[in-house]
């Protein structure tokens, strides 16, 4: 007897072992005909999974997270179904599972086209519609090996190498195709209809530069088509958002092969980084943070006090200097403890609250490099405070309303918080961990945040809370953190003197709002599409005249407007207007002022906001008040 609990509490007994499959036949036909995999006592298995004692069972469809995991892993594997099917030569490797979908990479004996896409994605819904059964069988380890080298299938059989030789190995087969895999799948290749195969990449073997170039083939994979074709519109629309085509037609800022993974930023770019900078600097100023400023290079010796040498050291740019190694600083926070030290420090200097606008520089793969998201040169907003243990959960409640005034400011009301805990790799005692962890949970609750639990993903010295902000693309982009740290304090023997007089450790918290700059402005970009609001515009304002007739008072309007502080592009040239309003409604600016004779006899202005809106005529003095409100209330036009 097999007694079956379902989600719902009640219980089913079978006379003897029984699969997924045959569980939800028993419940209805409905849920057999729907059902995708199974979950076991909390594993997803396949559906032909038999069940041989007592265990709770989820019966998995495409409704549930698990079940679309299941889909596009399936999908990976139709996909490289359909490869063998068309070019039989080439050899498969891997496929896993991805956000929003799967990729597969391939060996060939020439590269892939977009044609080549089409006509395997129309071979993917061929085979799809024949419905094959997928089947799992198992080999031992060596017998898989000799197996797939038969087939001509030779990175198969250097994966399955990898493997312990004691060890079985499962294989699923659909139609003629086998591959190698854990599973689980879909019970066959008619559960899986909405798909769409993206682009073309090139990935080495293995992840290793020495190993040979592969061909990554990319495709997303949902439950409905409706799924499907709102994933496909987000994408179309997140491509005209992207920071890097934005950057280059609003003139902001340009990537050059002469210093890969560094930004170039052009007159506009920079003012735009100013105002990010200067608002952030602001910020420091009105909540207690001393702005601080740490020098570019430092021995390594410092580096492996604090335990980066070890962890980071392939991710450091190094250098030497009269036999003495250093490394451009990734991080700010070892240089903030030696500024700590300076000095005696009492009890009542606590909290202490050290900003910087930090330049790091890291050595990002050239393949993880993306315009201004990912690059190997960046500035936080980097700061840290130094307090007592009775002081932590206070300020990290307190750095949780900062941050969502920052990014209230910014225009970004969705925040996600996750609070990540104790990696495998870490150091500290786990009564350590059990502390920290505790009080960013209970700082959380203190601020009234709903979170979430993100084991294992916590920096190798401090759990953290990240912050995560959800953009108008409903994209996830983790920007703020705060991290509790007593290590790195004890490593570099900071002390202050107690209420007791005597030597104490402080308590470090790594903290920042925005996180990198460069990347933060590349997500204002995509979350505007390039249309920043008044306060942020490098250009808040141009002014344009109909003649020549009205040049002269054209730059007294321009001027009276420079005059308030405000961001102004004259247009003086000699073209139709309707040329120059179009040429500046591109560049997205906030307002165009258009001055005419009637204008200039009233001595007003014609006010265009940004999407073509006609505002009217109004007075200079009127229009100063509008947008200098604008400007102060950050409002999004």
């Amino acid at each position: 007897m097999v007694q079956i609990t379902l989600p719902d509490g009640s219980q089913r007994d079978y006379p003897g072992p029984v699969t997924v499959a045959e569980v939800a036949a028993s419940i209805g036909a409905g849920l057999a005909k729907a059902a995708l995999a199974g979950k076991v006592d909390g594993k997803v298995v396949d559906t032909s999974y038999q069940i041989e004692s007592n265990s709770a069972l989820s019966i998995i469809t495409a409704k549930d997270a698990d079940g679309l995991e299941v889909i596009r892993h399936s999908t990976a594997h139709l996909l490289a179904y359909a490869v063998k099917e068309l070019f039989p030569d080439a050899q498969v490797t891997i496929g896993p599972v991805i956000e929003h979908g799967f990729f597969y990479d391939f060996s060939y004996k020439r590269p892939f086209t977009p044609e080549d896409l089409v006509v395997i994605e129309k071979k993917m819904a061929e085979l799809a519609a024949k419905d094959e059964p997928i089947a799992r069988r198992v080999l031992p380890r060596d017998e898989a090996i000799a197996y797939f080298k038969s087939l001509g299938e030779h990175y198969k059989a250097e994966i399955i190498e990898s493997i312990p030789a004691d060890q079985d190995v499962s294989l699923y087969r659909e139609g003629k195709f086998e591959d190698l895999c854990r599973g689980p799948h879909v019970p066959s290749t008619g559960k899986l209809k909405h798909f769409k195969l993206m682009k073309l990449a090139g990935a080495y073997w293995r992840g290793d530069h020495k190993n040979e170039m592969l061909q990554r083939i990319y495709g997303t994979a949902w439950a409905t088509k409706d799924e499907l074709q709102q994933h496909l519109t987000m994408l179309e629309e997140a491509e005209k958002r992207d920071h890097r085509k934005l950057g280059r037609e609003l003139d902001l800022f340009h990537i050059d092969d002469h210093a890969p993974g560094l930004v170039f930023w052009h007159p506009k770019g920079w003012t735009l980084w100013q105002g990010v900078e200067q608002y952030m600097r602001q910020v420091y100023r009105d909540n207690g943070y001393q702005e601080v400023k740490g020098p570019q290079i430092i021995d390594k010796g410092l580096w492996e006090k604090t335990g980066h040498w070890d962890k980071y050291r392939e991710n450091m740019f190094v250098t030497e200097s009269e036999k003495r190694e250093y490394a451009l600083k990734p991080m700010n926070c070892p240089g903030h403890i030696l500024i700590f030290k300076q000095g005696i420090k009492s009890y009542r200097d606590l909290p202490l609250r050290y900003g910087e606008f930090g330049n790091c520089h890291r050595n990002e793969p050239s393949g993880g490099l993306h315009g201004i998201m990912r690059v190997r040169g960046f500035t936080q907003d980097d700061g840290h405070i130094f307090c007592t243990e009775d002081q932590i959960l206070q300020e990290c409640a307190d750095f949780t309303a900062l941050l969502q005034k920052v990014y209230k400011d910014f225009g970004f009301t969705k925040i996600i918080y996750k609070v990540a805990t104790r990696p495998a790799q870490r150091i500290g005692s786990d009564e350590y961990w059990d502390k920290t962890e505790h009080a960013l949970m209970e700082s959380l609750r203190l601020s009234g945040c709903e979170f979430e639990i993100a084991a294992g993903e916590g920096a190798f010295y401090a759990p953290k809370i990240e912050y995560s902000l959800k953009d108008a693309l409903g994209r996830h982009w983790q920007c703020g953190t705060i991290q509790i740290d007593h290590n790195m304090p004890e490593r570099l023997d900071s002390e202050y003197v107690g209420e007791d007089g005597a030597r104490h450790r402080p308590v470090m918290l790594h903290r920042a709002i925005v996180g990198s700059l460069e990347r933060f402005i590349g997500i204002l970009i995509e979350e505007s599409a390039g249309a920043l609001p008044a306060w942020l515009a490098p250009v808040q304002v141009a002014v344009l005249n109909i003649t020549d007739a009205q040049a002269e008072y054209a730059r007294s309007v321009a001027k009276t407007l420079q005059n308030q502080g405000l961001r102004v592009d004259l247009d003086l040239r000699n073209e139709k207007i309707t040329y120059k309003i179009r040429e500046h409604s591109m560049q997205k600016l906030p307002y165009l002022l258009v001055v005419g004779d009637k204008e200039m006899a009233a001595g007003a202005v014609a006010v265009r906001a940004r999407g073509g809106k006609d505002l009217g005529a109004m007075s200079l003095d009127a229009f100063v008040q509008q947008i200098t409100s604008d400007i102060a209330h950050k409002s999004v036009i």
